[in-house]
């Protein structure tokens, strides 16, 4: 705890306070990174890269953070409005160009959209939850095959009582 690498010095304010601030957060959980990851739905490297401001947090990773640190309402609001604004000010990643003509893609995901881009207007929340707190998914209303299946077992259940009471009988 407390032996955080400095935070690059071309970080816009509202980074780095934010940043300064989710360091400061995760020190008072006494955790590990290790352990954080174990208690939210993110891991130790994901957390590296989210407390030395190489990539910007998801705001879930942030309400996790404060509920693991027992953080009050109006605290973890805060929190969330210092999360908006570091995310509107968060450095765009350089685009590297390649050996073929135009630039080439940054690494990231198979749909070639680079790590870091669209962080700012376009910047989408990760809507990862921890399995705990997802909530149930349906695809639609109930089909009624469960309906089927118990009126099935019903009647094998009547007629093997049938067929042993008249066996016995």
């Amino acid at each position: 705890m407390g032996a955080w690498q400095p935070l690059p010095d071309d970080l816009p304010p509202e980074v780095r306070h934010f940043v300064e601030q989710l360091r400061q957060l995760k020190d008072r959980t006494g955790l590990s990174l290790v352990a954080l990851g174990a208690r939210t739905a993110y891991s130790k490297s994901s957390w590296q890269r989210y407390l030395n401001a190489t990539q910007p947090p998801p705001r879930q990773a942030v309400v996790a953070l404060c509920r693991v640190a027992d953080v009050g309402r109006d605290e973890a609001e805060r929190f969330g409005v210092r999360w908006e604004l570091a995310v509107q000010a968060w450095p765009k990643p350089v685009t590297v160009t390649g050996p073929g003509p135009g630039p080439a893609k940054p690494e990231g995901d198979a749909e070639g959209v680079g790590v870091g881009e669209g962080i700012g207007e376009e910047y989408e929340d990760d809507p990862t939850l921890p399995w705990w707190e997802a909530p149930p998914s349906r695809s639609g209303p109930p089909t009624g095959r469960l309906l089927v299946v118990a009126v099935v077992l019903a009647v094998a259940l009547v007629l093997a009582a049938v067929i042993g009471a008249v066996v016995l009988g």
